[in-house]
This record gives structure tokens, sequence and C-alpha cells, in this order.
């Protein structure tokens, strides 16, 4: 498509969609209009692949996740449809910039972290393969939350906003609806029983396709929007009741409002459950609707459905298959937990038990009665078909989700290759004892063409340059550049690029923040969701150390460094958020000190999101992946900044290990105990205690915040973050302390050999094309699916 022909498509889609003529058309108007002309040729392809499958009778993958953090999706669509270069000129010969209409684009609030924007990894991969599939998920409407930071520091959570304008990318499927029920009775009816819910709601689809790379296959992003039954009371509103009148409707939409609504209180833990529930159930029954459409027999149903649950949060899947096909299919209880059990995969995303959902029984029994029967049966046929088992689905007067995904998959991945073998050996070693084959790894990975080709132009330009096209859905042929790595004129425009997005980002900063920043030092980044396992507690507390070092001693040949930290804490996480607060005050008090300020700045953007990563990764020269050994399951965020050339400081943990095994150790920056010497510190009970008596920089560095030099005077504003590392420190921030210093000043050593670090850096990139999510769609293909690629 010419310039020419997108040009008279963006016309007319400006005056027949958006209403307007181009003399009054405003940028959103300019944004929805190349939107739509975009999205035109993106159907192309996705009524190509629906015929395609449908005419070939393939086997479907559906995805089901409670977050896709696809980001914006307009510079990606373009991208892969191959029409930048066209859209830039037609959107300028129009009389707009470019760059201003692809920002207009507000980011998809429906995700938090790595688990949805590895689901949005996957939904690219599986398009570029033409492995025919759907994502089923959420349409929320006010995401996670909007992060800004209050006067003193603290974070601020309010509704994301990102429907307020018109979704471009969405159709709307009102003949896509399911009614969706909690509660009620439950009646025998022979060999099986009759649910009658006592409430409802109306699940809506909502369908984004998601185009593959050079358009040649699309998928289809399927999200639920809750509905009430019936949307408006009338007698109640003529009887002057307006609020009770549009009671129902604002009930059923708070299921579909917010991502992770806090659940400390009964209500939320009711709310998470159904949104659960809701999101699953009309996800079932639309692919066991589609199923029908092809063929009668359900006992084919596994050799036509591969279902993934991404995490537990799908895990009532198994229970509301096995209802489907027994009380309203007449198949016979054991048939359909078989069944039930060869469609479905389970992705284990954590190695933390508390983290592996637990219900109250009451709970459950509560919102979905039938369900527990069913779960408590399946428990019950576990138990007598392996009479040796110590485990249990039911237990303590909880329904324990981990177990239950276990028992009701036919395969069971890890995200990593340390991972999965810690699933085998911790949260699930007695189920995998009973079956041994379940568990397989399959390495997470991230997808080339939104966070190299997208998101880092100049490198991908000097990549193609250097080995020629054909990369972008062959990462594996990156090593092709490390014979180029030696030479000095690569090595130098590889830094320049890397200069250039450092300027981009210092100039972003100073416009949103105020603060100016050296794009010269070093960019130390650290971002992702807050969580004590993942010790941005433990950057800090370096961050203070060496700000103390600095001031004592200026002029002793520091690495000037640009601290960068980013991500939300849950509403709920108490002691993550204080940690946000401390991090915040640190900046204030360090920013503002005339001594370090050329030697270093910490910067912390409030509202971390995939638009943000996307300017940060390409500008960052190390990578902070620190979580305590043996609790990240991979990550995804190292991998991303591998890619684009920046060096790793870390420890043993998830995917850091294979990142250090593929670039090389001299390329990466490691320190920290292994997983098994973690869990033997833990058993010296004060090993916290003896770790800061053990360390100068460390013992100062927590008495600088008890002396309230970062709370304006007050002593006991970080209490609750200094007693827990004086006594519980759980996750081994003080034992680990003075090995991360030791590192950081390896890394200020190598800093100072500015041609080896753009070597190692180059390397990096090099090396990291296994880390590609074609490569682990390939393989979750293989080994859990069996679903052949359709292109």
């Amino acid at each position: 498509m010419s310039a020419t022909e997108l040009r008279e498509a963006i016309l007319k889609h400006l005056e027949y969609s958006q209403g307007k003529d181009l003399a009054h058309a405003s940028l959103y108007d300019m944004r929805m209009a190349l939107t739509l002309a975009i999205r035109d040729k993106v159907i192309e392809p996705w009524f190509r692949a629906t015929r395609a499958t449908y005419a070939a009778q393939s086997k479907r993958v559906y995805y089901l996740s409670m977050e896709f953090l696809i980001g914006r999706l307009l510079e990606d669509a373009i991208m892969n449809v191959g029409l930048t270069d066209s859209a830039r000129e037609a959107v300028l010969g129009l009389g707009f910039d470019f760059e201003a209409v692809l920002n207009d684009e507000p980011d998809a609030a429906l995700g938090n972290g790595g688990l949805g924007r590895l689901a949005a990894c996957f939904l690219d991969s599986m398009s570029t393969l033409g492995c025919p599939a759907y994502g089923y998920g959420i349409r929320y409407e006010h995401g996670l939350f909007r992060q800004s930071f209050g006067p003193d520091g603290r974070q601020i959570e309010t509704a994301e906003d990102w429907l307020r304008q018109s979704h471009g990318w969405e159709f709307e499927r009102p003949e896509a609806s399911f009614r969706i029920g909690f509660g009620g009775t439950v009646a025998e009816s022979g060999r099986s029983a009759v649910w009658t819910p006592e409430s409802a709601v109306m699940a809506k689809a909502y369908d984004t396709p998601i185009v593959g790379w050079q358009g040649k296959w699309a998928n289809t992003l399927r999200l639920w929007g809750a509905e009430p039954l019936r949307a408006f009371d009338l007698n109640a509103f003529n009887r002057g009741d307006f609020t009770g009148a549009a009671a129902p409707e604002a009930l059923a939409r708070t299921i579909s409002r917010v991502l992770y609504p806090d659940d400390t209180t009964a209500q939320g833990k009711e709310l998470r459950l159904k949104q659960e529930f809701f999101f699953t159930a009309a996800s079932l029954r639309d692919i066991l609707r589609r199923f029908a459409s092809e063929h009668s027999d359900l006992s084919a149903l596994s050799s036509r459905v591969a279902i993934q649950m991404n995490d537990t949060h799908p895990a009532i899947a198994g229970p509301e298959l096995v209802r489907l096909l027994h009380d309203e299919r007449g198949m016979a209880f054991d048939t359909a937990v078989e069944t039930a059990r060869a469609c479905l995969g389970y992705t284990n995303h954590t190695l933390m038990p508390e983290a592996l959902e637990r219900w109250p029984e009451t709970l459950m029994a509560q919102v979905l009665p039938r369900h527990m029967q069913i779960i408590e049966r399946i428990d019950a046929g576990h138990a007598k078909q392996y009479p040796s088992r110590t485990v249990s689905i039911v237990e303590n007067g909880e329904v324990k989700m981990g177990e239950l995904s276990f028992i009701m998959a036919n395969k069971v991945n890890g995200v990593s290759a340390l991972h999965t073998e810690l699933v085998k050996d911790t949260v699930f070693a007695d189920l995998h004892a009973l079956h041994p084959d379940r568990i397989v790894n399959e390495t997470n990975g991230v997808t080339p063409r939104r966070w190299l080709k997208g998101a880092n132009p100049g490198l991908a330009n000097l990549i193609t340059d250097t080995i020629g096209e054909g990369w972008e859905d062959h990462l594996e042929r990156l090593t092709e550049l490390e014979p180029a790595i030696a030479d000095q004129v690569f090595r130098d425009g590889f830094a320049a690029i890397k200069n250039e997005n450092k300027v981009a980002l210092s100039n972003w900063i100073r416009k949103e923040m105020g603060i100016a920043v050296n794009p010269d030092a070093m960019f130390d980044v650290q971002i992702k969701r807050f969580h004590e396992y993942k010790r941005q507690h433990l950057n800090i507390l370096e961050t203070i150390a060496l700000w103390q070092e600095i001031r004592a001693n200026p002029d002793a040949g520091w690495a000037p460094r640009v601290k960068i930290f980013g991500g939300k804490a849950a509403p709920g996480y108490v002691m993550a958020k204080e940690i946000i607060h401390l991090i915040n005050n640190v900046a204030r008090v360090i920013n503002a000190d005339k001594t370090t300020r050329d030697l270093l700045t910490v910067v912390y953007p409030p509202n971390y999101n995939v638009t943000m990563a996307e300017r940060l990764i390409p500008a960052s020269d190390l990578s902070e992946q620190i979580s305590t050994a043996g609790k990240e399951a991979s990550g995804t965020g190292n991998m991303k900044f591998s890619l684009n050339g920046a060096l790793t400081i870390g420890t043993l943990d998830g995917a850091n290990v294979e990142i250090r095994e593929l670039v090389g150790a001299e390329n990466f920056f490691l320190f920290g105990m292994t997983a098994d010497e973690v869990v033997e510190c833990r058993k010296t009970p004060d090993h916290a205690a003896r770790a800061i008596t053990a360390s100068a920089r460390l013992k100062g560095a927590i008495e600088l915040i008890e002396s309230g030099a970062f709370s304006h005077g007050d002593k006991a504003t970080y209490r609750g973050v200094t007693q827990n590392l004086r006594t519980h420190d759980y996750f081994t921030v003080c034992a680990d302390f003075d090995s991360y210093w030791d590192a950081q000043r390896r890394v200020d050593h190598a800093w100072f050999q500015r041609d080896d670090w753009t070597r190692m850096a180059a390397l990096n990139a090099a090396r990291s094309g296994w880390f590609s999510s074609d490569r682990t769609i390939k393989g979750y293909m293989a080994d859990i699916w069996n679903v052949a690629p359709m292109i």
C-alpha cells in the first residue's frame, strides 16, 4: 500500500468514521482515522486465517489469562503490516506530526507486569507462526490503576481511563454473549446435578485482531465485558430511586472494572473469585460453542482444543469444563474429568506458596456451590487413584488452586530451566512424584518485533545493515553479529545508537519530571512490579551507601550514575508501598545534594507501563535483576534489556541463569547466594543481624534511614522497613548486600573501559536471540498443545 493510497484511506475514515474534514480534524481524529485505515489492512489476514482454520478443521489454542499487557497497538500493527514509511509519509502529508499521532494512543490498561506482557508477546508470536489461537481475558474499564506520587512520595492510585475515548481496534460482538451465574442452589438430577444460580451477569465479547509479522496471519484477542441482565429499573427510577434504578448495571460492571481489586477485605476476595470465574466460564462456553459448530462428538474435544491456563487465575477452568460436559451435556463424570484434563495445560509462574491462590472453602461454596462439589469429587477421585499421596486440593478449609491446576492439567510447565526444576523439587514435589512426566520447561521469551525493531529502530537498522533482513522472525540469526563486533566501526555505531537513545530519554525525563540527567552517565535501571522478593530495597540501600561514600570522598573517581526505578505496588501491599515511599524520599534528598549531584541522580517516573518500558530499555546501560535466588520464576524484562545491549547485574535466579550461560559469564555481573544457599541462610535465625554487624556500609545505610534523614527528621516513618531488615528479612537483602556492593564496584570499573563495555553490551545483544517468544511458542506447540503451524 503506497503512501498515497493510505492517505486516501485515512481521509475516507476521517470523513465517514470520524465525521470530520481535514481542516477541522483534531489529533484524536487523525489517530482514529489512521487506526481504522490500518485496521482495514489487518482484517484481511484475520479473515484469511479464520477461514483457513475452519477449512482445515485445525486444532486451536485458547490462551486464558487475567492479563494481556498489550500496550499501544497502532505503531506495532503498522510495523507488522509493513507500512511504517507509508504511514509516516501519509500523516506528514496531511499536516500532522507522525510521532504525536502515535503517542496520542493510550496504553491499554489490561495488565500489571510480566504475566500480562508475556501473554501479549505470546499473542504476537502465535500470529507470526500461524498458530491458530484465541487469547481470552477481561476488558477492564480501569485496569490496575494510574500511579502518581504525593508530595510526601507515597504512591497514589487513581482509576485508569483508557476507554474514555473510543478503542479503535476492537469489534463489539453482542451475538457472543453468555449468562454467567453465581451463588444459588444445587439439586441432584439423576447422575448429574442442576445448578440454579442466585444472581447472574452477561459476558459480552469484544474482539481485537492481533496481526503477526509481515501480516501473514492474525489471531483474535477476545475480552469479556460484564453487563447486567437488565440494564435499568424504570419502576425504581419513576419512584425517585435513581440510585437503585442504576444499581444492577453498576454491580455487574464491577466485575470488569478493575484488575486485581484489593483482596484484603471479604468483598475484595469475593470479587476476585467472581472475576476469575466470569472470564473463564465465558471463554469455555465460547470454546464449546465453536467446537459444536464443527463437530458433534465431544470425545474428540482434546484433538481440536488446547486450553492454556496462564497461572492459577483460570484454574476454575477444570471444574467448570467438567460441569459443562457432565451436568449440561451428559458425559460420564470420570470421562468428563479425563476429557477436560486432556484439553488443559497449566503454566506456573511462582515458587512462593502464598502466591498460589487459595480460596476459603466457605467462599467457594457460597459463590460457586456446584464447583465446590466437583472440586471435592475430583480431589476424592485423585486420592482414590493415588492412595499414597500426601497433598490434596481441599485442605484446612481452603481450596488450593495450584494443586487443582496441576491435577486437572495434562502438562504443567515452568518458565525457565531453574524454575522448572524448583517447581519439581518444592511447590509441587509430592505431585511431581506421582506424575513424573507432567512437568516440562518452556523458558519465556519476548517478541523481537516490539522490543527490538519497534522500540529500538536505530539498533534494528544497524543489525539489518550488518547481517541483512529476515532476522525479525529468526532471531537466532543475531549470532551472525559476533564477527562484526570485533570491528571498531561497528562498536562505534553501536555506542552512538545507545547514546542517541539516552539523549532522548534524558530529554523526556527533563520534560516529564523537571530533572536534568547526564546522558554520559551510566543509566542503571530497575523496572518491574514492586515486591519484596524483587528487592528494590536492596537497590536503594546500596544507593544510600554509595551516596555516603561519594560524599565522604567525592574525588575518588566514581562512575557517574543515574539510578532509574519504575513499577507499581499492589494497593494492599503495605511493605512494597513503603519501599516506594522510601525511594522517592531518598531521591528527593540525594538529588538536592550539590556535592554528589553530578555523580549520582535518582529518578522514579510514575505510572510505569509498556510505553515507558519502550523508552527506558533501549537507553539502559545496566539492568538490575537482583531478586532473591529461587524466587523469580523467569522474568522477561531481563531478556529485553540484554537484547537491547544492556549488561546485567543479577543473581542466579529465573532466566538470569540462562542469560548468563548464553551471553557469557564475563559479560554478566553476578552476585549473591544461590537458591540452595538462601535456604541454608534462613536456617540461621539472626542471619540479618549478623550481616548488618559485619557490614559497616549496610549498617550505616539502615541507621541513616532510621535517623530520619529521608523523612524530615521523623525517625519512625520507615520503621516497618528497617525492622523487617533487622529481624525477619526473609528475602535475604542484608545477607546479599556486601556481595551486591562488590559487584556494583566491578560495574564501576568496567564502565570506565568504555570500548570494552560496548563490546560486552553488543555481545549481550548478539547472544540473546534464543530469548525470542517465537522459540517459546514453538516449544508449547510441540510439547504441550500438539498444534501444527498453518503458514
